[in-house]
């Protein structure tokens, strides 16, 4: 798997400032609305399990960029209201439609966030739907076994973005923030998912693959 896996990221490394490394983003957008508390451990996690050169800190990149287009994968989080600027929504849906992948989840299980975010997708992406994803979906197996997701109270379902046969967008209205090994941050909504770090390593793992 290490083997294959490194095959299939070297089109991405060919256009990275270091062609050995892998980096991923942490999306800049809105009115400067960032993560400040997404942790980063599952990117040496994901280097470790694949022998892929991952940086292990993620880069920040403003949504209305092109350099958007040159990492692999995004995390898309925050706290607040937002609303995206048009070149914000271009640029998320070209990024989805050639080949990027998002990780979004909001900070701190941020209730107004998570009501802008299901209102911007929508506006950038009319044409496609949330799908609820079954446990037998790829991304939960690519790396680690994930058989159930739950916060401390519930079992949980994440939810989708399909394009072209494709998931490019994993969503979570919960917290995907792994907030334990996030240095000097809680989880104060207390819906932290506890699969979290192992979610985010096969969905890193995923975006790579496909």
């Amino acid at each position: 798997m290490k083997y294959l896996l490194a095959l299939l990221a070297s089109s991405l490394l060919a256009h990275a400032k270091d062609p050995n490394l892998v980096e991923c983003g942490n999306l800049t957008y809105g009115k400067n609305q960032t993560s400040v508390c997404f942790a980063e451990t599952f990117l040496s996690d994901a280097a470790k399990e694949t022998g892929i050169e991952i940086a292990p800190k993620f880069i920040r990149i403003p949504l209305a960029e092109p350099s958007v287009f040159q990492t692999p994968l995004c995390v898309f989080t925050g706290e607040g209201d937002f609303k995206l600027s048009e070149a914000e929504r271009t640029h998320l849906r070209r990024y989805l439609e050639n080949g990027g992948f998002i990780l979004a989840s909001p900070g701190c299980s941020d209730a107004q966030w998570n009501r802008a975010f299901q209102r911007e997708i929508p506006a950038a992406l009319p044409d496609v739907e949330f799908t609820p994803l079954e446990m037998n979906h790829e991304v939960f197996s690519t790396v680690y076994p994930i058989t159930e997701i739950a916060t401390h109270t519930k079992s949980v379902k994440l939810q989708g973005l399909i394009l072209n046969g494709r998931l490019a967008l994993l969503y979570s209205p919960e917290g995907l923030n792994d907030v334990h090994n996030a240095p000097g941050c809680c989880c104060c909504g207390g819906a932290e998912i506890k699969q979290a770090r192992q979610i985010n390593v096969n969905a890193l793992v995923y975006a790579l693959l496909h």
